[in-house]
């Protein structure tokens, strides 16, 4: 099986989306997570519906298969990275962050895309304001119900990732949340390869073989035992090729993208530099 490799727009910020887009086609990328963003396609911008349009013709002239990712630190709230989340304590901004992962489905729908990635938040602290473990799943099951439904009008999946340091952080949250909703057939998953060998207790070839039925999303940089920092390739301790070898052997058909939010500054040149990495590494080089 082919793996088809995607590069995140997240770690192309220094560029207008155009010309991202263009830069990836020319390097051979076959895809794109395109995070929603100021600089990026702008979900609460004016002309939102003329825009996708624009990005979607974009796409289908480069050739470019396209995940929606919602990780961007300050699209809601200038003042709050990530905020506010899916848990946070008063009910309407949660609604924002709702509304904002329906739109995005929305936005996925016209433009073709896979999947839409999401995460839980981080559960706020204690005491006053602090949510115990059952009230911050419910808050996180209620508030993902909307986008549940609107995954299911579009036929677009939701894949939530496994955060470090957020409520869902791991493959067994993943699943503890999948069982309080009641397994809802478009909840799906987005599979950081780099969160696999930062925290769970399986290796990051494990964690692709017990994660395949429900992959919608795969993210890839290279990470340390207990750091939760994205590296590129070579700077980290994962061996790769088992890896992407898991990741075919799963016949994962997403996009396998590359995930490094921190590398912006040399995001032409790390796209370069990654894609030849990957090509090197991947079952169908060898």
């Amino acid at each position: 099986m082919t793996l088809h490799f995607g590069y995140g727009t997240n770690g192309l910020t220094d560029l207008r989306l155009d010309d991202a887009l263009g830069l990836l086609a020319d390097l051979g990328y076959e895809g794109v997570g395109l995070t929603l963003d100021h600089m990026h396609l702008d979900p609460l911008a004016p002309d939102l519906a003329t825009r996708t349009r624009h990005v979607a013709r974009r796409l289908g002239d480069l050739g470019l298969g396209v995940t929606i990712e919602t990780g961007a630190r300050y699209v809601l709230d200038p003042r709050r990275k990530h905020g506010p989340s899916l848990l946070d304590p008063d009910p309407e901004a949660r609604a924002a962050r709702t509304a904002l992962l329906v739109s995005a489905v929305d936005i996925a729908a016209d433009l073709g895309a896979h999947a839409v990635h999401c995460f839980s938040g981080i559960t706020p602290p204690g005491p006053g304001d602090g949510a115990t473990a059952t009230v911050a799943w419910q808050r996180l099951a209620d508030a993902l119900t909307p986008v549940l439904d609107a995954a299911t009008r579009t036929g677009v999946p939701l894949a939530i990732e496994p955060e470090p340091g957020h409520l869902l952080a791991t493959l067994a949250d993943f699943h503890h949340l999948r069982a309080l909703l009641g397994d809802p057939e478009p909840l799906g998953l987005t599979l950081d390869i780099g969160h696999c060998q930062c925290l769970e207790p399986a290796s990051p070839v494990d964690c692709v073989k017990e994660a395949a039925p429900w992959l919608r999303h795969v993210q890839i940089e290279d990470m340390r035992r207990g750091v939760h920092e994205h590296l590129p390739f070579g700077d980290g301790e994962i061996d790769f090729p088992p890896v992407l070898e898991a990741l075919a052997e799963a016949d994962y058909r997403g996009l396998t993208v590359v995930e490094l939010p921190r590398h912006s500054h040399a995001g032409p040149e790390l796209a370069r530099t990654s894609i030849e990495f990957l090509r090197k590494h991947s079952p169908s080089s060898r």
